[in-house]
């Protein structure tokens, strides 16, 4: 009779369904305990507005209210107890959103003590997050608040084959990363391909050293995942497989990054690479080469995952066709080349390619703790590349790359990414046209919350690391 329970227990786990027993692959432990700043309702006044949508309207405001966008156009009225600004000669745009960034895991300063983004043990390990890295502290945050980002995705490095899950932060003042952390917002899985996997583990004497090492790897570790993924997510759980004369002896660790489909018991990794065959954790890959990234489509179908980005890609111009036609973003740098072999062939007008075709979604990046403070002026430089080259880019249509392509890559973009009504208002004023070089961020808004204001000291966040060092004392060094 005491184990009838048990029993119980078991046909009722049977009994669920397949949705209800894959859940947990994307089960949250740690989850968001974000919560919107308090504000009043703004009213921003007779500003140039770059919705993130394609248009630009002249003489507009925009008004703020319960932390979304209530309303844009011309001549709006300002609410009972509504701050209102005057944006007279100012231009105001959507959030910038950074989808590739490692403040938080590479954070400044750059010492070894704080080098958290490369989980440099096995060439696959899906099963880490980027978010157990973050260190809130880092002064990087403030800087690209400054430079007017409002939600970042910070992923892991690009050393493995599989290097675990990313995470989409607000860039708010926190002493714990789940208080960044974008409720509701999907998981990114990193993965890489090219030189940086086989020249880490090829350098150790352990697969892979070569391409075809790769994606080997890659099968390997997918083949697990749909194993794993039908007895776990679907159909009678089988009993664990027999060990084979070839495997580890039982206890001991494998080698190999196939260790098997762990039969049932959870699995970190496979969690991961299960939620992303389901479509629940976003694929995001640094991937340099055409052709390597035409096969990174090719394993996707293989295996039923979908590519959210390629990140990086200095050759993506080469498929922009097939991006397009793929519904798959391409994460790029403005300009960045030829600092390795893979990189060779890059070309400024790399970003305009991809974003010519129908359905193409460009968007620029930083992969930096230094270009994230500028992303506007990366994208100039695009435009004024473009413009040599012959292509003519608006700047309505330039600032989906920094807004509502990035979060349409993260799986946000119902939420934030333009300003639309009732989405987050995710706001920054700038001081003129934001593909100017001389343009500064002036405020910046995140859910309608005046989290930066360059005139106004006591809304410029520092770092809690910053606080007593001579650079972050007023009249200190820049």
């Amino acid at each position: 009779m005491r184990y009838r329970p048990l029993l119980l227990a078991g046909v009722a786990l049977l009994c669920l369904g397949t949705e209800a027993r894959a859940a947990r692959f994307t089960d949250d432990p740690y989850p968001s305990t974000y919560r919107p700043l308090p504000s009043a309702p703004v009213l921003l006044r007779n500003a140039t507005v770059l919705t993130g949508t394609g248009q630009r309207l002249e003489g507009a405001d925009v008004l703020m209210r319960d932390g979304k966008v209530a309303a844009v156009g011309p001549g709006l009225q300002a609410p009972a107890g509504a701050r209102v600004v005057d944006a007279s000669g100012r231009w105001i745009t959507p959030g910038i959103i950074d989808v590739h960034s490692h403040l938080g895991v590479y954070p400044s300063p750059g010492v070894r003590a704080h080098s958290d983004g490369n989980e440099v043990t096995a060439p696959v390990t899906a099963n880490v997050w980027a978010e157990h890295s973050v260190w809130p502290q880092d002064p990087g945050f403030a800087a690209a608040l400054a430079g007017g980002i409002t939600t970042l995705q910070v992923l892991p490095g690009s050393a493995n084959l599989v290097g675990g899950r990313g995470v989409t932060l607000r860039n708010v003042p926190a002493t714990s990363y789940q208080a960044m952390k974008f409720p509701g917002a999907p998981w990114g899985l990193k993965m890489a391909c090219g030189e940086n996997p086989k020249r880490v583990y090829g350098g150790k004497g352990t697969a892979p050293s070569t391409r075809m090492g790769n994606v080997a790897g890659y099968r390997a570790a997918f083949i697990d995942a749909s194993e794993y993924l039908r007895k776990n997510g679907g159909g009678k759980p089988e009993d664990p497989p027999k060990r084979r004369w070839w495997q580890s002896p039982a206890g001991e660790d494998s080698a190999g990054d196939s260790s098997g489909d762990s039969g049932g018991k959870r699995d970190l990794k496979l969690d991961t690479l299960a939620g992303a065959i389901n479509g629940d954790i976003l694929v995001h890959i640094h991937c340099y080469r055409a052709d390597e990234m035409t096969t990174m489509i090719d394993l996707a179908k293989e295996f039923g995952f979908r590519i959210a980005a390629f990140h990086h890609g200095v050759e993506a111009y080469k498929i922009a066709d097939r991006l397009a036609a793929e519904g798959i973003c391409g994460a790029l740098w403005a300009d960045w080349w030829g600092f390795k072999m893979e990189a060779f062939d890059g070309i400024q007008e790399n970003i305009a390619l991809v974003d010519q075709p129908a359905n193409g979604c460009a968007i620029v990046h930083s992969d930096s703790d230094e270009g994230i403070q500028r992303l506007n002026q990366e994208a100039a430089k695009v435009i004024a590349n473009a413009r040599r080259a012959g292509i003519e880019i608006p700047p309505e249509r330039a600032i989906a790359w920094l807004t509502s392509n990035a979060a349409r890559a993260l799986g946000v973009g119902a939420r934030t990414g333009s300003l639309e009504p009732g989405k987050l208002a995710d706001v920054v004023v700038w001081n003129r046209d934001p593909f100017s070089s001389y343009a500064l961020a002036e405020q910046v808004y995140i859910d309608g919350a005046r989290v930066y204001d360059r005139h106004d000291p006591a809304r410029q966040p520092r770092s809690d690391f910053m606080l007593g060092q001579p650079a972050a004392a007023p009249g200190g060094a820049p």
